[in-house]
C-alpha cells in the first residue's frame, strides 16, 4: 500500500512538472523610471527568452495583439535538432505583435547559425549583435535598444553596442546572459537589462537549484530582469520555476 501511494504521488508530481514546463504565462509588470522620456508616454515590450523546442502558443499571441510596441527575443530561440520550419513559425507568430528584435544565445549556435541568420533577415527580424537601434519621439526624445552577442563564447562587445547607441537616449540592453551586468558601469546609463539563460533553475529540489528563480531586481548600476524562460533544456520538466514570458510597460515615474 505504501508503495502504491508513493507511485501515485510520483505520477502526480511528474504531471505537475510537465504542466509547469508548458504553461503560457504572460507576466505583466509596469516599471517607472524618473528619466524615462515623457514624450513616449508608455512603451510596452514583449520579452520572451529560451524558447528552445517549444511552439509559441496562439493563446499568448491573441492575448497580446494590439498591446505590444516591440518584441524582444532574449536568445536560445532554438537548439540542436529543432527544425527551421518550427523556428520560422514561431517568428511569424511573434511578428503579429510588432517589430521583432533578437540577441544570440548559446544554444542558437548549436544549429547552422548562418542559416538562422538568413532566416531572421528574410523575416525582417533585427539581430542586435553588439549593436543598437534608436527610436525617436515626435519631440526629439530618444530610446535605444541595445543587444550583445553570446557572452559564453566571448562574442559580446558591450562597448560596440554603446558606440552604436545615442549617448543621450534612454537605454535598454538585451543579453542572453544576466552576467552582462558585471560589465555595466554607471556612465553607460543603461537603465534596464533583459536576460534569460538560467531558466530560473528549471527544477528546484526541496527549494534548491543551481540558479535562483527569475526575478526583477534593482542593482546598483541598473535594473535587471531575469526570466525563467519559455522552454526547457535537457528534460521538458519544471518545478518551482514555471515557464513565463513578459509584458513590460515602461513609463515616467514623475
Amino acid at each position: 500500500m505504501f508503495i502504491i501511494i508513493i507511485l501515485i504521488l510520483g505520477i502526480f508530481l511528474l504531471l505537475f512538472m510537465i504542466m509547469q514546463a508548458f504553461l503560457n504565462r504572460v507576466m505583466e509588470v509596469e516599471i517607472e523610471f524618473s528619466d524615462f522620456p515623457k514624450s513616449f508616454g508608455k512603451v510596452s515590450l514583449f520579452f520572451i527568452s529560451d524558447i528552445h523546442r517549444r511552439s509559441i502558443s496562439d493563446k499568448i499571441i491573441n492575448t497580446l495583439k494590439g498591446r505590444t510596441d516591440l518584441v524582444i527575443i532574449g536568445g536560445d530561440l532554438t537548439e540542436k535538432g529543432v527544425p527551421f520550419s518550427k523556428v520560422k513559425e514561431n517568428l511569424q507568430k511573434l511578428k503579429h505583435l510588432g517589430p521583432v528584435y533578437f540577441v544570440w544565445g548559446n544554444n542558437d549556435y548549436e544549429v547552422d547559425y548562418h542559416e538562422l541568420d538568413a532566416l531572421l533577415l528574410d523575416l525582417g527580424v533585427k539581430v542586435l549583435d553588439n549593436t543598437a537601434v534608436t527610436f525617436e519621439s515626435g519631440e526629439g526624445d530618444k530610446l535605444c535598444l541595445l543587444g550583445v552577442d553570446d557572452l559564453s563564447q566571448e562574442r559580446d562587445r558591450l562597448d560596440f553596442a554603446l558606440m552604436d547607441a545615442d549617448p543621450n537616449s534612454f537605454k535598454i540592453l538585451a543579453s542572453h546572459y544576466p552576467q552582462i551586468t558585471e560589465k555595466i558601469q554607471h556612465e553607460h546609463e543603461i537603465r534596464l537589462v533583459l536576460s534569460g539563460h538560467t531558466h530560473g533553475g528549471q527544477i528546484h529540489i526541496l527549494g534548491y537549484s543551481p540558479y535562483k528563480r527569475g526575478e526583477l531586481k534593482s542593482l546598483e548600476k541598473t535594473t535587471l530582469l531575469i526570466s525563467n524562460g519559455y522552454g526547457t533544456t535537457s528534460v521538458p520538466l519544471r518545478l518551482g520555476a514555471p515557464a513565463e514570458t513578459h509584458l513590460i510597460t515602461l513609463k515616467n515615474g514623475n
